[in-house]
């Protein structure tokens, strides 16, 4: 259990499996009901894009959009939920089933209303409901795979105590019309129609007819009713600013989230005849790279994304995804540049970060061990839960010989999983490396303490 395997063996997993695991990953996520658990999704452009659009309704709802996590459910059926904690679900099946990013965003205020009132669920929270997430990461790719974990090929992070299945979700009616009246309100102060919401719920107002086995989980917990719409259609278009309408560049971003989401969840069979070669756009483009990417065509998936770089040079995401093609593809070395330079685009984005230390440790270069360990800890610094960083990490410093550190680390990760146990392990063996009194050690035994810790374990530390 102490084992902490080297990356070049990891890397031999990558090559065997490459980027089909991915592929895997995405072509069929398991519904969120049937595992006890979410699919959530890390990708850094499409949470930038959900964030720009959600953070004017969050000021003025009067939250703090810092304060608030928006999460990204790969879930193709539609749905979208709140829970305590200030966070926010939203299934990749709802977003797909929004045409315009003003539908989008009037969803999203919706549940801002739930958050901002406090509304909890009618099954108990989801704490009471609460499992671990698999956590799929666009931009990691097989990540989970270099971390020891290719059975699920995406289990990259795991949080705690909120997460559960959005089918544990349930509104009163009585709390979904607040929510409405409240995001009609957000909606207008924030200077935006409130058109998208109604027209979003138009779509599914058949939905009321229907027994609630045959609705979408979003109308089962989200009870809809014509009066409803109607109550709501009146408000907001009374409202100055109804007959605003989207920009031609949200639009475009709009586009390009549901091009990527559809790209890496579903075959590349079903992307090309989505995403035509006849179609010009960028979106299209992007989503066909993507498939070329997953149907392990990786010269065509680079002819492809250097064509989409040269018209956005300072595009991160592009490099991004330059660096992951090539990595999985073998070509460790060739992905260093492209990642170094998304990187140097978006020097805040932690998933970025990690990707570019995956790659210099891959390199198996005792010289490059500090570049990635450098970028493992910035990364770490905005994202402490990030248990494929810690893992990373814990090899990184046990192939400088820092047992102690690489133990930590260790604990870290488990830690970030869940795995109490094997935290608690790791942590009690880090004690014995570290040097008593330091803020590492400190660290090693809070970890401990918070493990459930046996009473041997209690005796040690009370021992110092």
């Amino acid at each position: 259990m102490d084992s902490l395997p080297s990356v070049k063996r990891r890397r031999s997993i990558v090559l065997r499996l490459g980027s089909a695991l991915l592929a895997l990953a995405m072509l069929a996520p398991p519904p969120a009901h049937a595992q006890g658990g979410m699919n959530i999704i890390l990708d850094t452009e499409i949470e930038e894009i959900l964030r720009e659009n959600a953070a004017p309704v969050m000021i003025a709802a009067g939250l703090n959009p810092k304060d608030v996590k928006i999460h990204l459910n790969g879930d193709k059926s539609l749905n979208a939920g709140a829970a305590a904690g200030q966070n926010m679900f939203f299934n990749t099946g709802l977003i797909q089933e929004t045409d315009t990013p003003n539908e989008l965003i009037g969803v999203m205020a919706h549940e801002i209303g739930h958050v901002a009132g406090g509304h909890m669920v009618r099954s108990g929270e989801m704490q009471s409901a609460g499992m671990k997430p698999f956590l799929l990461s666009m931009g990691l790719g097989v990540l989970a795979a270099v971390a020891g974990a290719p059975d699920a090929a995406a289990a990259l992070i795991s949080s705690s105590s909120y997460f559960g299945t959005l089918g544990a979700l349930g509104y009163s009616r009585e709390q979904e019309a607040r929510a409405d009246q409240a995001a009609a309100t957000y909606l207008d102060r924030a200077g935006i129609s409130g058109k998208g919401l109604v027209e979003f719920f138009d779509k599914f107002r058949y939905e009321e007819v229907f027994s609630e086995s045959r609705r979408f989980p979003f109308f089962q917990s989200h009870p809809i009713s014509s009066d409803r719409i109607e109550g709501l259609r009146r408000r907001v278009e009374a409202q100055p600013n109804y007959s605003k309408t989207d920009s031609a560049e949200a639009q475009a971003k709009h586009e390009l989230i549901k091009a990527k989401l559809a790209a890496f969840m579903d075959p590349p069979n079903l992307t090309f005849a989505k995403y035509k070669e006849t179609d010009p756009s960028f979106p299209a483009r992007y989503a066909r790279a993507i498939a070329y990417y997953k149907a392990l065509d990786t010269a065509r998936a680079i002819k492809a994304i250097d064509a989409l770089i040269a018209e956005q040079p300072a595009n991160p995401y592009l490099e991004e995804l330059k660096g992951q093609v090539l990595f999985e593809a073998g070509k460790t070395s060739e992905s260093e540049a492209p990642l170094r330079r998304a990187v140097e685009l978006k020097p805040e984005a932690p998933l970025l970060r990690i990707l570019l230390a995956q790659s210099l440790l891959g390199l198996n270069d005792k010289t490059r061990v500090d570049d990635a360990i450098a970028n493992l800890d910035k990364a770490l610094a905005v994202d402490k839960t990030n248990s494929v960083a810690w893992r990373l990490l814990a090899q990184a410093r046990d192939s400088k010989g820092e047992n102690g550190a690489a133990r930590l680390a260790a604990a870290e990760e488990h830690f970030s999983n869940g795995d109490m146990n094997s935290a608690r392990i790791f942590a009690m063996r880090a004690r014995e490396q570290l040097e008593r009194n330091t803020p590492e050690w400190r660290r090693a035994t809070d970890i401990v303490l918070v493990a459930d810790p046996s009473k041997d374990d209690l005796r040690a530390v009370a021992g110092g």
